[in-house]
């Protein structure tokens, strides 16, 4: 085990508080039908797959991720096929993951993504404008998992 107090390029913060991050790097939600899953999330988000699975940590035999980049931003999805995944859908109320939002530049991106949910037949709540707690907007939607997706601006 590397000591990352001296290893290279590490850094820690003053005062004993946690090293920073550098960003997010992906979301990896286990689905119930990775193909079917794969081909919507490149559709929707015109994401484009890396040609080789990734065999799953820990359950390397059982397991393995499909992954997709979106271009312009960097943002990468693994979508997790377990064979031992009984297939049930997504459930936020139970622990582990509730939502995944992704950030828009502009208010007016919200309505545009609306129109383009729309083209692709996508229910969604619309763009939804508030101010409580804090101002922002906001377009959700959800996956073939019933994975709830949302689109956020929030005003600079």
């Amino acid at each position: 085990m590397t000591d990352s107090s001296t290893a290279p390029g590490s850094s820690t913060a003053p005062g004993g508080a946690a090293p920073a991050v550098t960003g997010f790097n992906h979301f990896s939600p286990t689905v119930s039908d990775v193909e079917a899953s794969a081909q919507w999330y490149e559709r929707v988000f015109a994401m484009n797959r890396v040609p080789v699975p990734f065999p799953h940590y820990g359950d390397e035999e059982g397991g393995y991720a499909v992954l997709l980049l979106e271009p312009r931003s960097g943002v990468a999805i693994g979508l997790h096929h377990h064979q031992n995944n009984p297939g049930q859908p997504f459930q936020e109320n139970c622990t582990g993951l509730d939502h995944i939002s992704f950030g828009v530049a502009e208010r007016a991106d919200l309505d545009a993504w609306v129109s383009w949910l729309d083209s692709l037949g996508i229910a969604h709540s619309g763009a939804i404008d508030t101010d409580k707690p804090v101002p922002y907007s906001v377009v959700v939607f959800r996956d073939p998992d019933n994975i709830q997706l949302e689109l956020i601006h929030m005003p600079g």
